[in-house]
């Protein structure tokens, strides 16, 4: 009698093209991978859609950006960030820039942004505006940023701009 060698069973292309040679090891690869999806896309980076014209033209109207919830975990917002703030809910919230810190005293003369009576350099706005205005509240508190578009030259009526407090900040936009 001659032995028979037993061949190992082949797989067709397409099965090692979706399962890979080992689906047990495909399986524990696609787990780890939606897990740390879901965990970065709820804790970690949280897309939002920029929607409507007070952030021309550092960001376009209806363009996708990603907000960092970590960058402020250890240290506070600065002049001039991007920020998203909660506005109501988890899913709408403002994309504003930051344009005054805790404590600082803040106007708008001849459309130009004063923080403690001085005029503030900001290189991001690309058209004037003629905003005169001190705000409700020009003193911010120890837990208040103002935040502004950068779109000046829209009508200051037109705008929503305003005192945002520390908690309602979600993060840093990418």
């Amino acid at each position: 009698m001659q032995s028979e060698t037993v061949q190992p069973k082949s797989r067709s292309w397409l099965w090692v093209i979706i399962f890979g040679r080992s689906p047990r090891r495909t399986a524990i690869r696609i787990v780890v991978l939606i897990v740390t999806a879901v965990i970065t896309f709820k804790y970690v980076i949280r897309p939002v859609r920029v929607s409507g014209p007070s952030m021309l033209p550092t960001f376009q109207e209806n363009s996708i950006k990603f907000v960092n919830r970590l960058a402020y975990s250890r240290n506070d917002p600065q002049r001039g960030d991007v920020v998203a703030i909660r506005f109501t809910g988890e899913s709408i919230m403002l994309v504003k820039r930051v344009v005054a810190l805790p404590g600082e005293r803040v106007e708008f003369i001849n459309g130009k942004l004063h923080v403690n009576h001085r005029a503030q350099d900001e290189p991001y706005i690309k058209r004037s505006c003629y905003w005169n205005f001190v705000p409700e509240h020009p003193i911010l508190g120890p837990d208040e940023y103002y935040v502004v578009g950068d779109n000046r030259s829209m009508r200051e009526e037109d705008h929503t701009k305003g005192v945002a407090r520390r908690g309602k900040i979600v993060g840093k936009v990418l």
